[in-house]
Order: structure tokens, then sequence, then C-alpha cells
């Protein structure tokens, strides 16, 4: 079986070989052949492609149909950036055909019987993921009102600065007439 390895580092200060040697050692005690070792040194909440090459990599070179499983350390150095995130990617691979394995968490894998239930489990944890997110922005939202702040897009101004729901509202209620609208608005 061909693995595409992908190894992932926070900081500068820590080092890639540790992860490296022994995903490679268990590469050759399961008699996986290594495609490639994809290498990321960057925060794993990170989700942008330009930020995380090897990350990018590994999911273009999984298009390609490069290999067949993607073996990774354990499932924080994969991705960080939510449960969501992390497991739209794992889908994706399991999508593509390819299967992925967790070194450090072997209960964390595509290969074995119990896969089904993990991504059960996942899919359960994305969506309660989601719908804390969601209550945490309502809240947000709520206390923004209640301190008064503008909620919503900015008005629409006039040339000269003026309101135009303002106007327009007066307008229609017969309030404001035409001659008084297009001084007001230029």
């Amino acid at each position: 079986m061909k693995t595409g390895i992908y190894v992932r580092v926070s900081t500068e200060n820590q080092e890639l070989e540790n992860q490296t040697r022994d995903l490679k050692a268990f590469c050759v005690k399961q008699s996986w052949e290594i495609h490639r070792v994809y290498e990321d040194v960057v925060t794993g909440r990170e989700t942008s492609e330009n930020k995380r090459p090897g990350f990018a990599e590994l999911f273009k070179d999984a298009h390609q149909k490069k290999f067949d499983v993607v073996l990774f350390w354990d499932l924080s150095r994969f991705s960080r950036a939510g449960t969501l995130f992390t497991l739209q990617k794992l889908q994706e691979l399991k999508n593509l055909g390819i299967n992925w394995h967790s070194y450090q968490e072997p209960y964390i894998s595509s290969l074995g019987q119990f896969s089904d239930v993990v991504i059960s489990i996942m899919s359960t944890l994305a969506k309660i993921e989601r719908e804390k997110i969601s209550e945490r922005t309502k809240a947000g939202l709520r206390r923004a009102m209640a301190e008064g702040k503008r909620i919503g897009r900015p008005a629409k101004l006039c040339s000269k600065g003026h309101k135009l729901s303002r106007i327009f509202a007066g307008r229609n209620q017969g309030k404001v007439q035409y001659k008084y609208v297009c001084p007001t608005c230029g």
C-alpha cells in the first residue's frame, strides 16, 4: 500500500524528525511503501493552503491518487482547525478512496472495522461544534445590541452624508417633499 506521510510541528523550535522517523518505521512494519513525506512548520489552526504548503500538496497528490493511505502522528498534528474542518478533510480523503490512519491514536483510522463508528462520532462532534459556534455568535450579537451597537451593514448615505432610509421613509409618509429631497441628496 502506497503511503503519504504527513508531519507537522507548530514552531521552528520543534523537530519534524521525531515524527518522521517513527512514522517511517511504522510503514516498514506494516509493509507499506512510502510515496512521500509532506511537512509543515505552522500552527495546526491555519487552514489556508499557502500557509500549509505540505498539507496542500498532500491533498493535491490525493486527488491524483498517488497513494492509498495517509499516515499522520495524531489528529492534532493533522489539524487543529476545528472538528468540522478536520472531518471535512478526512471525509474528502475517504471520498477519494484514500484511507487515513493516526499513529498515536490507532482507533482514529479508516482502515479498521470501526471506521464507520469513528466517522459517526466525529460527525456528531462536528454538529455539536457548529451548534456551539452558532450559539456563541448569537450571544455576541445579543450583547452588542444590548450595548447599543449597530448590527448589520452600514446605513446607506447619499453623496452629502444623509441617511437615505430616513429621507425615503419621510417621503413615503408624506412628510418630505421631492423639492427637499433633491437638494439634500444632490
